[in-house]
Protein backbone atom coordinates (compact mmCIF):
# COMPACT_ATOMS: atom_id res chain seq x y z
CA UNK A 1 0.00 0.00 0.00
CA UNK A 2 1.19 3.39 -1.01
CA UNK A 3 2.07 5.56 1.89
CA UNK A 4 -0.25 8.52 1.08
CA UNK A 5 -3.25 5.77 1.07
CA UNK A 6 -2.09 4.18 4.35
CA UNK A 7 -1.55 7.85 5.87
CA UNK A 8 -5.30 8.85 4.60
CA UNK A 9 -6.79 5.89 6.23
CA UNK A 10 -5.21 6.53 9.78
CA UNK A 11 -6.84 9.82 9.31
CA UNK A 12 -10.55 8.10 8.68
CA UNK A 13 -10.16 6.21 11.66
CA UNK A 14 -8.61 8.87 13.52
CA UNK A 15 -12.30 10.20 13.47
CA UNK A 16 -13.70 6.89 14.79
CA UNK A 17 -11.61 6.59 17.44
CA UNK A 18 -12.00 10.14 19.25
CA UNK A 19 -15.55 9.22 19.34
CA UNK A 20 -14.62 6.11 21.16
CA UNK A 21 -15.69 5.91 25.06
CA UNK A 22 -13.94 5.24 27.58
CA UNK A 23 -15.10 1.55 28.44
CA UNK A 24 -13.94 1.08 24.99
CA UNK A 25 -10.77 2.31 25.07
CA UNK A 26 -9.75 0.48 28.40
CA UNK A 27 -11.34 -2.63 27.88
CA UNK A 28 -8.52 -2.24 24.56
CA UNK A 29 -5.95 -1.43 26.60
CA UNK A 30 -6.32 -4.53 29.16
CA UNK A 31 -6.36 -6.50 26.09
CA UNK A 32 -3.01 -5.05 24.98
CA UNK A 33 -1.69 -5.93 28.55
CA UNK A 34 -2.63 -9.26 28.90
CA UNK A 35 -1.49 -10.07 24.87
CA UNK A 36 2.17 -9.09 25.63
CA UNK A 37 1.98 -11.17 28.82
CA UNK A 38 0.98 -14.22 26.75
CA UNK A 39 3.19 -13.54 24.03
CA UNK A 40 6.02 -12.51 25.49
CA UNK A 41 8.30 -15.45 24.64
CA UNK A 42 7.65 -14.63 20.90
CA UNK A 43 8.69 -10.82 21.79
CA UNK A 44 11.42 -11.65 23.35
CA UNK A 45 12.58 -13.77 20.41
CA UNK A 46 12.55 -11.57 18.22
CA UNK A 47 14.02 -8.87 20.14
CA UNK A 48 16.96 -11.31 20.18
CA UNK A 49 17.44 -11.57 16.59
CA UNK A 50 17.15 -7.77 16.53
CA UNK A 51 20.06 -7.75 18.84
CA UNK A 52 22.25 -10.51 17.54
CA UNK A 53 22.40 -8.85 14.37
CA UNK A 54 22.56 -4.87 15.67
CA UNK A 55 25.99 -6.98 17.12
CA UNK A 56 27.15 -7.91 14.01
CA UNK A 57 25.73 -4.41 12.42
CA UNK A 58 28.37 -2.55 15.28
CA UNK A 59 25.62 -0.33 16.43
CA UNK A 60 26.50 1.86 19.06
CA UNK A 61 26.71 0.31 22.68
CA UNK A 62 24.50 2.71 24.10
CA UNK A 63 21.72 2.16 21.35
CA UNK A 64 22.31 -1.77 21.91
CA UNK A 65 21.37 -0.77 25.95
CA UNK A 66 18.09 0.80 24.76
CA UNK A 67 17.14 -1.95 22.15
CA UNK A 68 16.81 -4.66 24.80
CA UNK A 69 13.38 -5.62 25.43
CA UNK A 70 13.32 -8.30 27.89
CA UNK A 71 10.78 -9.91 30.54
CA UNK A 72 11.81 -6.75 32.99
CA UNK A 73 10.59 -4.48 30.09
CA UNK A 74 7.90 -6.37 29.22
CA UNK A 75 6.64 -6.45 32.91
CA UNK A 76 7.25 -2.53 32.59
CA UNK A 77 5.67 -1.25 29.80
CA UNK A 78 2.69 -3.67 31.23
CA UNK A 79 2.28 -1.81 34.53
CA UNK A 80 2.84 1.28 32.55
CA UNK A 81 -0.52 0.03 30.92
CA UNK A 82 -1.89 -0.78 33.99
CA UNK A 83 -1.06 2.92 35.09
CA UNK A 84 -3.34 4.72 32.39
CA UNK A 85 -5.31 2.26 32.88
CA UNK A 86 -6.25 4.32 36.24
CA UNK A 87 -6.34 7.67 34.78
CA UNK A 88 -9.47 9.14 34.11
CA UNK A 89 -10.03 9.31 30.71
CA UNK A 90 -9.06 12.61 29.66
CA UNK A 91 -10.96 13.27 26.40
CA UNK A 92 -14.59 15.64 26.77
CA UNK A 93 -13.33 17.33 29.91
CA UNK A 94 -14.81 21.05 30.09
CA UNK A 95 -12.06 23.46 30.56
CA UNK A 96 -14.39 26.42 30.59
CA UNK A 97 -18.21 27.05 31.42
CA UNK A 98 -19.29 30.49 29.95
CA UNK A 99 -23.22 31.96 29.07
CA UNK A 100 -22.32 34.78 27.17
CA UNK A 101 -26.10 35.48 26.91
CA UNK A 102 -29.47 33.93 28.09
CA UNK A 103 -29.57 30.56 26.26
CA UNK A 104 -25.90 30.88 24.48
CA UNK A 105 -23.49 29.09 26.21
CA UNK A 106 -20.00 28.68 25.43
CA UNK A 107 -17.97 25.35 26.32
CA UNK A 108 -13.97 24.84 26.16
CA UNK A 109 -14.18 20.96 25.44
CA UNK A 110 -10.73 18.67 26.08
CA UNK A 111 -10.27 16.64 22.15
CA UNK A 112 -7.57 14.68 20.78
CA UNK A 113 -5.02 16.48 18.58
CA UNK A 114 -5.72 14.02 15.35
CA UNK A 115 -2.81 11.87 13.61
CA UNK A 116 0.49 11.69 15.34
CA UNK A 117 3.33 10.40 13.67
CA UNK A 118 6.07 9.17 15.95
CA UNK A 119 9.42 8.70 15.04
CA UNK A 120 11.57 6.99 17.26
CA UNK A 121 15.23 5.01 17.15
CA UNK A 122 16.05 1.83 18.62
CA UNK A 123 13.60 1.48 22.01
CA UNK A 124 11.01 -1.00 21.28
CA UNK A 125 9.44 -0.10 24.71
CA UNK A 126 8.65 3.31 23.46
CA UNK A 127 6.38 1.89 20.55
CA UNK A 128 4.35 0.61 23.22
CA UNK A 129 4.15 3.21 25.56
CA UNK A 130 3.31 6.09 22.41
CA UNK A 131 0.62 3.36 20.96
CA UNK A 132 -1.31 3.17 24.21
CA UNK A 133 -0.92 6.98 25.12
CA UNK A 134 -2.19 7.72 22.00
CA UNK A 135 -4.90 5.21 22.04
CA UNK A 136 -5.81 6.69 25.76
CA UNK A 137 -6.31 9.79 24.71
CA UNK A 138 -7.80 8.92 21.38
CA UNK A 139 -5.24 10.04 18.89
CA UNK A 140 -4.55 7.41 15.80
CA UNK A 141 -0.64 7.16 15.46
CA UNK A 142 1.83 6.44 12.33
CA UNK A 143 4.37 4.88 14.11
CA UNK A 144 8.30 4.84 12.33
CA UNK A 145 11.19 2.57 14.42
CA UNK A 146 14.33 2.12 13.93
CA UNK A 147 15.63 -0.55 11.58
CA UNK A 148 17.77 -2.31 14.25
CA UNK A 149 14.34 -2.74 16.52
CA UNK A 150 12.07 -4.38 13.10
CA UNK A 151 11.47 -7.66 14.37
CA UNK A 152 10.82 -6.35 17.72
CA UNK A 153 8.71 -3.74 16.59
CA UNK A 154 6.80 -5.45 13.74
CA UNK A 155 5.27 -7.87 16.80
CA UNK A 156 4.65 -5.34 19.15
CA UNK A 157 2.23 -3.80 16.96
CA UNK A 158 0.54 -6.50 15.15
CA UNK A 159 -0.25 -7.43 19.37
CA UNK A 160 -1.23 -4.07 19.72
CA UNK A 161 -2.98 -3.51 16.46
CA UNK A 162 -5.10 -6.86 16.96
CA UNK A 163 -5.87 -6.42 20.62
CA UNK A 164 -7.81 -3.02 19.91
CA UNK A 165 -9.38 -4.63 17.08
CA UNK A 166 -11.11 -7.64 19.47
CA UNK A 167 -12.04 -4.59 21.03
CA UNK A 168 -13.89 -3.34 18.58
CA UNK A 169 -11.78 -0.21 17.54
CA UNK A 170 -10.81 0.42 13.88
CA UNK A 171 -8.21 -1.51 12.53
CA UNK A 172 -6.52 1.13 10.84
CA UNK A 173 -5.58 3.30 14.11
CA UNK A 174 -2.19 2.40 14.37
CA UNK A 175 0.11 1.65 11.45
CA UNK A 176 3.87 0.48 11.10
CA UNK A 177 5.86 2.01 8.99
CA UNK A 178 9.00 -0.30 7.66
CA UNK A 179 10.96 1.74 5.84
CA UNK A 180 13.22 4.61 5.64
CA UNK A 181 11.82 6.37 2.81
CA UNK A 182 8.58 6.46 4.92
CA UNK A 183 10.28 8.97 7.17
CA UNK A 184 10.48 11.20 4.14
CA UNK A 185 7.23 10.57 2.48
CA UNK A 186 5.98 11.12 6.52
CA UNK A 187 7.70 14.54 7.00
CA UNK A 188 5.84 15.95 3.69
CA UNK A 189 2.11 14.70 4.56
CA UNK A 190 0.83 17.87 6.66
CA UNK A 191 -3.09 16.75 4.96
CA UNK A 192 -2.92 13.99 7.04
CA UNK A 193 -0.38 13.98 10.13
CA UNK A 194 -1.28 16.92 12.79
CA UNK A 195 1.83 16.09 15.00
CA UNK A 196 5.18 14.64 14.90
CA UNK A 197 6.99 13.37 17.55
CA UNK A 198 10.46 12.34 17.06
CA UNK A 199 12.38 10.22 19.79
CA UNK A 200 16.19 9.60 18.95
CA UNK A 201 19.56 11.33 18.92
CA UNK A 202 20.27 14.89 18.63
CA UNK A 203 21.04 14.92 14.75
CA UNK A 204 18.11 12.75 14.32
CA UNK A 205 15.66 15.27 15.92
CA UNK A 206 17.74 18.21 14.55
CA UNK A 207 16.91 16.72 10.78
CA UNK A 208 12.94 16.19 11.56
CA UNK A 209 12.76 19.09 13.05
CA UNK A 210 14.42 21.06 9.95
CA UNK A 211 12.56 19.16 6.96
CA UNK A 212 9.27 19.15 7.66
CA UNK A 213 5.91 21.96 7.97
CA UNK A 214 4.31 19.50 10.16
CA UNK A 215 4.67 20.86 14.01
CA UNK A 216 6.99 19.16 15.82
CA UNK A 217 7.05 18.45 19.33
CA UNK A 218 9.80 16.50 21.34
CA UNK A 219 13.85 18.15 22.03
CA UNK A 220 16.70 17.85 20.18
CA UNK A 221 19.21 17.39 23.18
CA UNK A 222 19.09 16.69 26.65
CA UNK A 223 21.90 18.06 28.21
CA UNK A 224 20.93 18.08 32.28
CA UNK A 225 23.04 19.57 35.06
CA UNK A 226 23.48 19.32 38.91
CA UNK A 227 24.27 21.62 40.87
CA UNK A 228 25.68 21.03 44.25
CA UNK A 229 25.33 24.14 46.46
CA UNK A 230 27.41 25.71 49.10
CA UNK A 231 24.84 24.48 51.21
CA UNK A 232 24.40 21.01 50.57
CA UNK A 233 24.30 17.67 52.19
CA UNK A 234 27.22 16.35 50.83
CA UNK A 235 26.53 12.54 51.45
CA UNK A 236 23.23 13.19 49.82
CA UNK A 237 24.78 15.23 46.94
CA UNK A 238 27.20 12.60 45.86
CA UNK A 239 23.95 10.01 46.22
CA UNK A 240 22.02 12.09 44.30
CA UNK A 241 25.06 12.71 41.38
CA UNK A 242 25.96 9.09 41.33
CA UNK A 243 22.18 8.38 40.54
CA UNK A 244 21.63 11.14 37.87
CA UNK A 245 24.60 10.11 36.20
CA UNK A 246 24.77 6.44 36.36
CA UNK A 247 21.52 4.89 37.08
CA UNK A 248 20.98 4.79 33.18
CA UNK A 249 23.02 6.78 31.49
CA UNK A 250 21.67 6.28 27.54
CA UNK A 251 18.76 8.64 28.09
CA UNK A 252 17.90 11.88 27.81
CA UNK A 253 17.37 12.59 31.77
CA UNK A 254 20.91 11.57 33.08
CA UNK A 255 23.06 14.34 33.79
CA UNK A 256 25.97 15.41 31.67
CA UNK A 257 27.37 18.03 33.62
CA UNK A 258 28.39 18.26 37.27
CA UNK A 259 28.20 22.05 38.53
CA UNK A 260 29.78 22.41 42.07
CA UNK A 261 30.08 25.61 44.45
CA UNK A 262 33.64 26.54 45.39
CA UNK A 263 33.60 26.64 48.89
CA UNK A 264 33.04 22.84 48.95
CA UNK A 265 34.47 21.79 46.26
CA UNK A 266 37.65 20.98 47.60
CA UNK A 267 36.01 18.40 49.91
CA UNK A 268 33.08 17.28 47.28
CA UNK A 269 35.28 16.45 44.06
CA UNK A 270 37.40 14.11 45.48
CA UNK A 271 34.33 12.01 47.40
CA UNK A 272 32.41 12.32 44.03
CA UNK A 273 35.59 11.13 42.22
CA UNK A 274 35.96 8.03 43.52
CA UNK A 275 32.11 6.91 43.74
CA UNK A 276 31.93 8.00 40.11
CA UNK A 277 35.36 6.18 39.07
CA UNK A 278 33.90 2.91 40.48
CA UNK A 279 31.08 3.14 38.52
CA UNK A 280 33.61 3.72 35.11
CA UNK A 281 32.56 7.02 34.98
CA UNK A 282 35.26 9.29 32.37
CA UNK A 283 35.45 12.47 33.92
CA UNK A 284 36.37 15.74 32.19
CA UNK A 285 36.89 19.49 34.26
CA UNK A 286 37.80 22.98 33.98
CA UNK A 287 40.70 24.38 34.96
CA UNK A 288 39.95 24.70 38.86
CA UNK A 289 38.41 21.17 38.93
CA UNK A 290 41.68 19.98 37.74
CA UNK A 291 43.19 21.83 40.77
CA UNK A 292 41.36 19.60 43.50
CA UNK A 293 40.92 16.22 41.58
CA UNK A 294 43.21 14.58 38.42
CA UNK A 295 40.74 14.89 35.08
CA UNK A 296 41.55 15.71 31.52
CA UNK A 297 40.55 18.82 31.20
CA UNK A 298 37.19 20.06 29.60
CA UNK A 299 36.63 22.19 26.54
CA UNK A 300 33.78 24.22 25.02
CA UNK A 301 32.17 21.42 23.40
CA UNK A 302 32.24 19.49 26.36
CA UNK A 303 29.83 21.65 28.11
CA UNK A 304 27.32 21.20 25.25
CA UNK A 305 27.39 17.69 24.87
CA UNK A 306 25.09 14.90 25.49
CA UNK A 307 27.32 11.87 26.11
CA UNK A 308 24.75 9.29 26.65
CA UNK A 309 27.70 7.11 28.13
CA UNK A 310 29.56 6.91 30.98
CA UNK A 311 31.03 10.41 31.05
CA UNK A 312 30.70 13.65 32.77
CA UNK A 313 31.86 17.20 32.54
CA UNK A 314 32.44 18.60 35.97
CA UNK A 315 32.85 22.88 36.41
CA UNK A 316 33.34 24.52 39.77
CA UNK A 317 31.45 28.21 40.37
CA UNK A 318 31.57 30.75 42.47
CA UNK A 319 27.93 31.46 42.92
CA UNK A 320 24.64 30.55 42.61
CA UNK A 321 24.10 32.93 40.01
CA UNK A 322 27.04 31.78 38.17
CA UNK A 323 25.28 28.25 38.09
CA UNK A 324 22.12 28.97 36.43
CA UNK A 325 23.69 31.20 33.75
CA UNK A 326 26.11 28.27 32.96
CA UNK A 327 22.76 26.26 32.85
CA UNK A 328 20.86 28.74 31.02
CA UNK A 329 23.66 29.33 28.31
CA UNK A 330 24.67 25.38 27.83
CA UNK A 331 21.65 23.54 28.81
CA UNK A 332 19.13 22.74 26.42
CA UNK A 333 16.17 23.28 28.72
CA UNK A 334 15.35 19.70 29.55
CA UNK A 335 16.23 18.89 33.53
CA UNK A 336 18.62 20.68 35.94
CA UNK A 337 18.60 19.91 39.97
CA UNK A 338 20.12 21.92 42.53
CA UNK A 339 21.24 20.00 45.74
CA UNK A 340 20.61 22.88 48.65
CA UNK A 341 19.57 22.72 52.16
CA UNK A 342 18.86 26.68 51.78
CA UNK A 343 15.14 26.86 50.46
CA UNK A 344 15.60 30.53 49.20
CA UNK A 345 18.74 29.61 47.48
CA UNK A 346 16.82 26.21 45.67
CA UNK A 347 13.61 28.64 44.99
CA UNK A 348 15.74 31.15 43.35
CA UNK A 349 17.27 28.37 41.43
CA UNK A 350 14.42 26.58 39.88
CA UNK A 351 12.62 29.92 39.10
CA UNK A 352 15.64 31.59 37.29
CA UNK A 353 16.77 28.22 35.60
CA UNK A 354 15.10 27.97 32.01
CA UNK A 355 13.77 24.26 31.52
CA UNK A 356 10.93 21.82 31.26
CA UNK A 357 12.00 20.40 34.44
CA UNK A 358 14.07 22.09 37.79
CA UNK A 359 14.19 19.70 40.60
CA UNK A 360 15.53 20.32 44.50
CA UNK A 361 17.36 17.39 46.32
CA UNK A 362 16.29 14.77 43.89
CA UNK A 363 17.95 13.09 40.53
CA UNK A 364 17.70 14.26 37.39
CA UNK A 365 16.57 10.78 36.41
CA UNK A 366 12.88 11.62 37.84
CA UNK A 367 12.23 13.33 35.27
CA UNK A 368 10.03 10.59 33.41
CA UNK A 369 6.37 10.74 32.41
CA UNK A 370 5.91 7.05 34.29
CA UNK A 371 7.35 8.09 37.20
CA UNK A 372 5.40 11.57 37.36
CA UNK A 373 2.20 9.79 37.00
CA UNK A 374 1.30 9.89 33.24
CA UNK A 375 1.40 6.43 32.60
CA UNK A 376 4.53 6.53 30.78
CA UNK A 377 5.27 9.60 28.02
CA UNK A 378 5.37 9.60 24.66
CA UNK A 379 8.58 11.99 24.89
CA UNK A 380 10.08 15.24 26.62
CA UNK A 381 9.13 18.74 24.79
CA UNK A 382 11.78 21.41 25.65
CA UNK A 383 9.69 23.64 23.56
CA UNK A 384 7.20 26.08 25.14
CA UNK A 385 4.58 25.68 23.14
CA UNK A 386 1.40 23.39 24.05
CA UNK A 387 3.30 20.88 26.01
CA UNK A 388 6.43 21.03 28.13
CA UNK A 389 8.55 18.66 29.91
CA UNK A 390 7.62 14.50 29.56
CA UNK A 391 4.52 14.70 27.63
CA UNK A 392 1.79 12.61 28.74
CA UNK A 393 -2.17 12.01 28.30
CA UNK A 394 -2.23 15.77 28.82
CA UNK A 395 -0.16 16.88 26.10
CA UNK A 396 -1.65 14.58 23.43
CA UNK A 397 -4.94 16.81 23.62
CA UNK A 398 -6.13 20.11 22.35
CA UNK A 399 -9.59 21.53 22.54
CA UNK A 400 -12.53 22.94 20.91
CA UNK A 401 -14.93 25.28 21.87
CA UNK A 402 -18.70 24.72 21.63
CA UNK A 403 -21.13 27.21 21.41
CA UNK A 404 -25.24 26.43 22.22
CA UNK A 405 -27.58 28.63 20.87
CA UNK A 406 -31.45 29.10 19.75
CA UNK A 407 -31.37 31.33 16.87
CA UNK A 408 -29.04 33.60 18.17
CA UNK A 409 -27.85 35.99 15.89
CA UNK A 410 -24.57 38.49 16.05
CA UNK A 411 -26.93 41.80 14.43
CA UNK A 412 -28.33 41.95 17.17
CA UNK A 413 -25.21 42.66 19.22
CA UNK A 414 -24.38 44.75 16.85
CA UNK A 415 -27.02 47.13 16.93
CA UNK A 416 -27.08 46.98 20.85
CA UNK A 417 -30.44 45.40 21.07
CA UNK A 418 -28.68 42.67 22.63
CA UNK A 419 -25.43 42.61 25.35
CA UNK A 420 -23.02 40.08 25.94
CA UNK A 421 -23.42 38.72 29.83
CA UNK A 422 -20.08 35.83 30.04
CA UNK A 423 -21.26 34.30 33.31
CA UNK A 424 -19.46 31.57 34.13
CA UNK A 425 -21.80 28.46 33.95
CA UNK A 426 -19.41 25.96 35.98
CA UNK A 427 -20.86 22.89 34.47
CA UNK A 428 -19.68 20.37 32.21
CA UNK A 429 -20.54 20.49 28.41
Amino acid sequence: MKMDELASQVKEASLLLAAAGTEQKDKALQLIAASLLSRKEEIISANRADLERSRKENLPAPLLKRLIFDETKIVDVTEGIASLLALEDPVGKTLLSTELDDGLELYKVTCPIGVIGVIFESRPDALVQIATLCLKSGNAVLLKGGAEAKETNAILAEIIIKATTEAGLPAKWAALLATRADVNEMLKMDKQIDLIIPRGSNEFVRYIMDNSNIPVMGHADGICHCYVDKEADLAMAAKIVVDAKTQYVAVCNATETLLVHEKIAAEFLPVIKEALVKKNVELVGCSRTNTLIAVNLATEEDWKSEYLDYKLAIKVVSTLEQAINHINTYGSGHTDSIITGNEVRARRFMDFVDAGNVFWNCSTRFSDGFRYGFGAEVGVSTGKLHARGPVGLEGLLIYKYKLLGNGHVVEDYANRSKTFKHRNLYKKY
